[in-house]
């Protein structure tokens, strides 16, 4: 399974349109679920809320800009080697104000994206695409360039 943890809530309908088109497209290849948790202005007590929906057999990935810089190559060939050993690879897109440290030191994994920053729900119509191009690669299908 995908889970994607992600705080705030889609307000837009072309960004909602966007994540339900690629949740759709993913779950061919995957299940996926997304969990939204309400952003707070305290990342403490974000993090003791997000810590509930994280599962010591999972592979968990913190996404934050200083984390490491990938390709969607080596995306797609991660999220295929991570299947080997863990069902579920669980990212998690912090809030407005980032992720807790207490997050990134749990995480097996941070990952940016890129230095520029992003609006929350773009980001996450982005993660779901670059999610959706990974099995697209590990599958040989055409799609990826």
């Amino acid at each position: 399974m995908i889970r994607i943890i992600c705080f705030g809530r889609i307000k837009e309908k072309y960004l909602e349109d966007l994540i339900t088109d690629y949740q759709k497209r993913i779950s061919k290849y995957h299940k996926i679920e997304i969990i939204e948790l309400k952003d707070t202005n305290d990342l403490e007590e974000e993090a003791r809320t997000l810590k509930k929906y994280l599962h010591p057999q999972d592979y968990v990935v913190a996404l934050d800009l200083k984390g490491e810089k990938t390709t969607s190559v080596k995306l797609a060939s991660f999220i295929e080697s991570s299947f080997n050993y863990y069902s579920t690879i669980t990212f998690i897109i912090g809030s407005s104000n980032g992720l807790d440290d207490s997050i990134k030191k749990e995480s097996h994994k941070i990952l940016s994206f890129s230095d520029l920053t992003f609006p929350h729900g773009l980001f996450r119509g982005l993660l779901l695409e670059q999610i959706y191009r990974s099995f697209k690669i590990i599958n040989n299908e055409k799609y990826h360039k």
